[in-house]
């Protein structure tokens, strides 16, 4: 008999989390697992719902509104009911309405993966939920050795694996598609790409990374920036770049899905998280070969080796990323180097391996049958 998992997101928006979600979903082994997705909130657009659909793996969306909204109890059990779970498997903050609709009913055993470091995966009402959670049973994961330091400082206790996030390294490194980006885009081959692809949120800082590129290349105009994803800071990154005069050199692109090309015709990855967990945005661009300036956030230099593949500074310091971003910048041998080492080093977060990790716990969680 199949092993049945649920996996429970609050929403398939393209970020990391979710990411891992529907990697696991659909790169399960059909043979032994039965997979399902829900997300709370109903489909928003380029997110992930067409990558199960292509795979035939079943999503439901329960139309969550904004805020808390008790009506998710109900219609999970009504899920859980009908799919009767194994593993009911959760990200982020949707432990607190997972957690009591899985006790309701009494069905499958939980595993909570956290993404982030643990005092920031969420607000204080939602640590003391998952505190009662995780004493009452509910397995957690850690995505980066990192974060396991953060939630045995937060919780008391070492989370019961530490599994890192893994990515499918193959599809990355595409240097046909990224010169044809570049052609279709507007940059020549001349031109420098400096690329993040973030969420315009605090955590990630858009703000400084702006405030970076402008102190690391002040009068460069070869050199640009382009920043993939939204978020409740756009308007004020906007204005920002206004302020800087940087609008010709500074690149808005939203929510993207063509990251692989744009990937590939990028020089540099940049990213200034305040804090991070273990982000896929940064494995995803070592495997196309770009080495990465960022800050030490979470899981970061567990990925990127300061110095060989790539130059890392501390978080909230906008000098210290300017500075490498400069130094980058001005010598293309390293940069050159730096790809050779991050396209060596990237092999070490596979997706192959990330999905053998959760298969065997949920085998062994599963009482051992597949």
């Amino acid at each position: 008999m199949k092993i049945r998992v649920v996996e429970v997101l609050a929403s398939l928006r393209r970020a990391g989390a979710e990411r891992l979600a529907v990697s696991l979903a659909c790169g399960l082994d059909p043979d032994r697992f039965e997979t399902r997705v829900v997300s709370l909130f109903d489909a928003f657009p380029e997110g992930f719902e067409p990558v199960l659909s292509e795979r035939r793996v079943p999503v439901d969306h329960l139309g969550k509104r904004r805020g808390m909204d008790l009506r998710m109890y109900p219609r999970l059990m009504r899920v859980f009911r009908r799919f009767r779970p194994d593993i009911i498997h959760t990200h982020s903050y949707v432990l607190r309405y997972t957690f009591p609709a899985s006790v309701a009913i009494r069905t499958g055993c939980m595993v909570h993966t956290v993404h982030n470091v643990a005092l920031r995966e969420t607000e204080w009402l939602g640590r003391m939920i998952h505190r009662v959670a995780f004493r009452r049973g509910v397995v957690p994961v850690a995505v980066a050795a990192e974060v396991a330091r953060s939630f045995q400082k937060v919780y008391g206790f070492a989370p019961v694996a530490t599994i890192p996030n893994g990515i499918d390294v193959d599809r990355f490194l595409q240097p046909d598609a990224g010169r044809e980006w570049r052609r279709a885009h507007g940059f020549s081959a001349e031109d420098r790409l400096a690329v993040s692809v973030a969420r315009l949120e605090p955590q990630k800082n858009p703000l400084g990374l702006v405030d970076a590129f402008a102190r690391a290349l002040p009068d460069n105009a070869r050199w640009h920036l382009l920043l993939v994803g939204d978020g409740n800071l756009r308007e004020e990154v906007c204005g920002h770049i206004a302020r800087l005069r940087l609008g010709h050199r500074v690149h808005l692109l939203g929510i993207r899905a063509d990251v692989v090309d744009l990937l590939s015709a990028a020089d540099v990855f940049v990213l200034a998280s305040h804090w991070e967990g273990n982000p896929m945005a940064v494995m995803e661009a070592m495997a196309a070969g770009l080495p990465v300036v960022a800050t030490a956030a979470g899981g970061v230099p567990e990925v990127v080796e300061h110095g060989v593949t790539g130059l890392l500074a501390p978080p909230g310091d906008t000098e210290a990323l300017a500075s490498a971003l400069a130094e980058l910048a001005r010598d293309p041998q390293r940069r050159d180097e730096f790809r050779q080492a991050a396209l060596r080093r990237v092999l070490r977060f596979s997706l192959s391996a990330m999905i053998a990790s959760y298969s065997e716990l949920f085998v062994s969680l599963a009482g051992g049958r597949s």
